[in-house]
């Protein structure tokens, strides 16, 4: 990320909407995490900026593959899968496999008030009663949707080039404040979803702890 302060990341914060409910597929249970962010572009250039490789690699990660209905995908050091649906230029979704685990993400574009609206859907299997959920919750992949969506405020906003830069920017007071602002936000979510708050309070303390690389709380 850059220091250049070409995004207020308090702002970043404010603006994004996020929310949490339960669902089903395929018969199961699941949890669907969405993140929302409306930007000043067009629709045609949110969705090649979410679509085209070049792109992704500039403010997201690199990803390779085929990037086209039916195809496969590896995001770099993270998820791959298998696009399931595609209309361009306003939705596609996809499988979200990681470490033998598997998820969908769908993503929409929308016209809004002479800009673009990008929300992204994350369904996951329901696990709130797992240990992994009990000691994060929903912050350990909705931070990291919040980093991307930051980064591609920022590639839109003045074309940067954020992912190689992530790891250090996050070190930076800026960067603290945008990792501990984000994993607060999702605790409300979870508060919002029927957890109870001391739980949700401590997941995100502890989610903080994670992004920051810093030791987990006391009891933690």
């Amino acid at each position: 990320m850059s220091e250049s302060g070409t995004v207020d990341v308090d702002e970043q914060i404010r603006t994004v909407s996020r929310e949490l409910r339960t669902g089903e597929r395929d018969g199961a249970p699941t949890v669907v995490s969405s993140i929302s962010q409306r930007y000043d572009t067009t629709v045609e250039d949110l969705w090649e900026a979410c679509t085209s490789a070049e792109r992704l690699r500039r403010w997201f990660a690199p990803v390779t593959g085929d990037l086209r209905l039916g195809g496969n995908y590896q995001v770099e050091e993270n998820a791959g899968g298998t696009i399931e649906a595609c209309t361009a230029p306003h939705s596609f979704s996809a499988t979200w496999e990681f470490d033998g685990d598997t998820s969908w993400i769908a993503v929409r574009v929308d016209p809004e008030d002479d800009g673009a609206r990008l929300t992204l859907k994350h369904t996951a299997p329901a696990d709130t009663g797992s240990e992994f959920w009990q000691r994060f919750g929903p912050g350990a992949a909705g931070v990291g949707w919040d980093l991307a969506l930051l980064g591609l405020a920022q590639h839109l906003h003045a074309g940067a080039d954020t992912p190689q830069e992530a790891e250090d920017w996050e070190a930076t007071e800026e960067g603290r404040r945008f990792v501990s602002g984000s994993s607060a936000a999702w605790a409300e979510a979870n508060v919002e979803l029927g957890a109870p708050r001391a739980d949700a309070e401590a997941a995100r303390d502890r989610t903080t702890a994670f992004y920051l690389g810093e030791e987990p709380p006391a009891g933690g």
